[in-house]
């Protein structure tokens, strides 16, 4: 290496950007433009030999979900979704995010261990890493995955960054509004000059799993039967709206409840991502009666047209107050997203407001659903000043928006005047894992 005082810098290695979120784990090497693997933040775990006879209880109760604490540590762990697909008798689908920050250590231990030896698939020690977190990570957590890095898997240097300041650099904006809608929740998080402003966070708890369940609550009323993929022998091709001829798959294992809970997942979400639109204006019946409808096959044959229900789902983004309350959800008490973003930006200071409105930037899963970036500037159009230019920045690209944060872990990493920012493993064996709240506040 050089004896310019850079630790890292240059091509000799290549740091890697890890994008950790709640439905999925990024991972690459910096400097290229797509994550090379996205790995389900869910992971499947089966009990070794019963659990000496034991009988689980969290299995016989199809409500509850499973507990990572009372997995023994005999289990055997299925990572990424190849094999996670596949009916296995007795696995449980296990989650190790918790509110968008790691809960379950063990597991998450588990998925690094798989990253580095199957997607890496290079010794840990070789590569700085680069790695998101929430913007309000708590502190424990952080100082926990600093020691992680550097005592399990050896990194010769780490950094941590929050998504919201990544999202931004993919989008070439140091300062700028990042409106995140994703799985768990929406958020508005301002980045100033690469830093986020905490006190400005505005969250809202709808995000794409409410949408999920929305529909399945919608295919429910209309009994459409989900029937995931796993669980289908053969079909025969049936009329509109006729119920399906199907026949189930012989020999299948009997599978927990967690497990076929998050295959019919699956699939509601295919239907989401397919059938669901965001209306350009504050949503109506009548002026949405008119849009063609969308027609959606699910895995068993049976298919329909879908019309006005397709935009009723996700207005709930922008206008809670349709949001039914049994849900235990109050729709009043919710911010829609131009609400949250205005929200924002008035408890920033006053000075910093035109930049924040001037680069608004969308990411998260949510922002695909059509029609969401122009809702969006439509809302927010009506609710700031007139005096205010307004710019919303949504990457056309799939790959940009939803790997948005990834992708500016990407470019951060390779600058060169980031390479004196890295903690180093000296630094960390001198300050311990303190230095992480020094160097990457």
């Amino acid at each position: 290496m050089s004896g310019s005082g850079m630790l890292y810098g240059g091509d000799e290695i290549g740091a890697l950007v890890f994008d950790v979120g709640h439905h999925s784990f990024r991972v690459g090497y910096a400097q290229e433009d797509t994550p090379k693997a996205e790995i389900p933040a869910a992971v499947g775990v089966i009990e070794d030999g019963n659990l000496n006879g034991a009988v689980r209880t969290d299995v016989l109760d199809p409500d509850k979900k499973p507990d990572a604490s009372n997995i023994s540590s005999g289990a055997k762990h299925y990572i990424d979704t190849t094999i996670l697909n596949v009916a296995r008798k007795g696995m449980e689908v296990v989650s190790y995010m918790k509110d968008g920050m790691i809960e379950d250590w063990d597991l998450f231990e588990k998925v690094l261990d798989y990253t580095y030896s199957k997607c890496i698939q290079s010794e840990s020690e070789f590569h700085p890493v680069l790695m998101s977190e929430a913007p309000l990570n708590v502190r424990g957590k952080r100082e926990k995955l600093t020691e992680l890095m550097f005592e399990k898997y050896n990194v010769p240097a780490f950094f941590l960054v929050k998504n919201a300041v990544l999202a931004a650099f993919a989008n070439g904006r140091a300062t700028g509004l990042v409106v995140d809608s994703g799985a768990t929740h929406t958020s508005a998080v301002p980045v100033q000059d690469g830093y986020v402003l905490t006190q400005a966070i505005v969250k809202s708890p709808l995000g794409g799993d409410y949408i999920t369940m929305q529909c399945k609550q919608l295919l429910q009323e209309n009994d459409v039967e989900v029937i995931p993929t796993y669980m289908i022998g053969g079909k025969e091709a049936v009329k509109d709206r006729e119920k399906a001829k199907w026949t189930m798959k012989k020999n299948l294992p009997e599978v927990t409840s967690s497990w076929h809970n998050y295959m019919v997942k699956r699939v509601i979400q295919d239907f989401q991502n397919s059938a669901l639109q965001v209306s350009e204006t504050p949503y109506d019946e009548k002026t949405v009666a008119v849009i063609p409808s969308v027609h959606y096959e699910f895995p068993h044959g049976y298919h329909q047209d879908f019309g006005c229900e397709r935009f009723r789902i996700p207005e709930a983004l922008f206008d809670p107050s349709i949001v039914q309350t049994r849900g235990g959800l109050v729709g009043n008490t919710m911010l829609g997203i131009g609400h949250i973003v205005t929200t924002s930006v008035g408890m920033c200071d006053i000075d910093v407001r035109p930049a924040l409105y001037g680069s608004v930037v969308i990411t998260g899963g949510n922002s695909f659903i059509q029609g969401f970036p122009e809702r969006l500037n439509r809302d927010l159009s009506m609710r700031i000043p007139a005096s205010m230019r307004l710019k919303l920045i949504s990457a056309n690209g799939c790959s940009e928006r939803r790997f948005g944060a990834w992708i500016g872990g990407s470019i951060l990493a390779s600058i060169g005047t980031f390479q004196q920012m890295w903690i180093s493993s000296q630094e960390y064996e001198e300050g311990g894992k303190s230095q992480i709240d020094r160097k990457c506040p």
